[in-house]
C-alpha cells in the first residue's frame, strides 16, 4: 500500500462514508487537534521513565485513535467504527479520583512546569483544550457524538493531574502561583 493516493491534492479529503470535504472544515480540524495530542503523548512517552505512567499513556493514545475515527465519521453514517462510550470516560474519572489520592491538595494555582514529562503533560493539556474548542465548534454546526465532547473535557482533567503525579513520581517541583506576574 502506497502512503500516497494523491486525492487530497486538490485540498480536499474523505470522511468515513465516502463525503469529500475541504480540509479546513470544523471536523477535519477536529481530529487534526486529537493527532496532534496524540503525538505530543508520544513525545512524553519517548521521555518518561515511569512504567505505570507509560502504561496509561499508551492506554490514551488508543482511545485518541477511537475518538478520531469518531469525529472523523459524520454522526449519521451507519458504519461499525468504534465511538468513545460513556466507559472512556469512567475510566479516566477513576484515574483522576485514584492519582489525586496520592497529590497534595491544590490550595492556590500552579504554573504549567515541573521536571519534563510534566511540563510536556501540562502543554499536552493545553492542545487537549484547543481540541476540545474546536469540537465544541463542530457540534455547533453538525450532529456528534456527545460521549466525544465529555471525553475531551475530561482527558484534559486527566492530563492536568497526569502532569502533577509525574511531578511527584520524577521528585519535580511544583511552582505556586503568586499572583501579578511574581
Amino acid at each position: 500500500m502506497k502512503i500516497y493516493t494523491k486525492t487530497g491534492d486538490s485540498g480536499t479529503t474523505s470522511l468515513f462514508g465516502g463525503k469529500r470535504v475541504e480540509k479546513t472544515t470544523r471536523r477535519i480540524q477536529a481530529y487534526g487537534c486529537v493527532d496532534e495530542l496524540n503525538s505530543l503523548l508520544g513525545v512524553v512517552i519517548s521521555e518518561n521513565t515511569d512504567t505505570e505512567i507509560s502504561k496509561k499513556l499508551i492506554r490514551v493514545q488508543a482511545e485518541l485513535f477511537v475518538f478520531g475515527s469518531d469525529l472523523a465519521t459524520p454522526f449519521e453514517v451507519k458504519t461499525k467504527i468504534p465511538r468513545i462510550t460513556k466507559s472512556f470516560i469512567t475510566r479516566l474519572e477513576r484515574e483522576i479520583d485514584a492519582m489525586e489520592k496520592n497529590l497534595s491538595p491544590l490550595k492556590n494555582f500552579i504554573l504549567p512546569g515541573g521536571g519534563k514529562v510534566g511540563s510536556k503533560l501540562h502543554l499536552a493539556r493545553t492542545v487537549a483544550r484547543r481540541a476540545e474548542r474546536v469540537i465544541v465548534d463542530l457540534s455547533l454546526q453538525e450532529k456528534i457524538n456527545k460521549n466525544a465532547l465529555i471525553y475531551i473535557n475530561r482527558l484534559s482533567d486527566w492530563l492536568f493531574v497526569m502532569a502533577r503525579y509525574a511531578n511527584k513520581i520524577h521528585d519535580a517541583k511544583e511552582i505556586t502561583w503568586k499572583g501579578r506576574g511574581g
